[in-house]
């Protein structure tokens, strides 16, 4: 078992050889790479949702109109669920 497991552990080190670090981003390619990253006019659709953040307040709402709810909820710290 232990010999099966090395020759694995030792194919897969063949198989895919260390990762090495990206090359620094050329200052003058910066401003290129960022326009070209960065969302352009309309893709963030999420925006233009009108979203409640009063749960009565949306149930309400979604009582008189006969629509539903969507519920988004996260536990844990606010810069990230754990």
């Amino acid at each position: 078992m232990k010999r099966t497991l090395t020759l694995a552990l030792l194919a897969l080190s063949l198989a895919f050889p260390a990762a090495r670090a990206a090359d620094p981003i050329a200052p003058e390619k910066f401003a290129q790479l960022h326009k070209l990253i960065k969302p352009q006019a309309g893709e963030e659709k999420y925006y233009e949702i009108p979203w409640q953040i009063d749960l009565w307040e949306a149930r309400k709402k979604a009582a008189a109109e006969g629509k539903p709810i969507l519920l988004w909820e996260m536990d844990g710290h606010p810069l990230g669920c754990t």
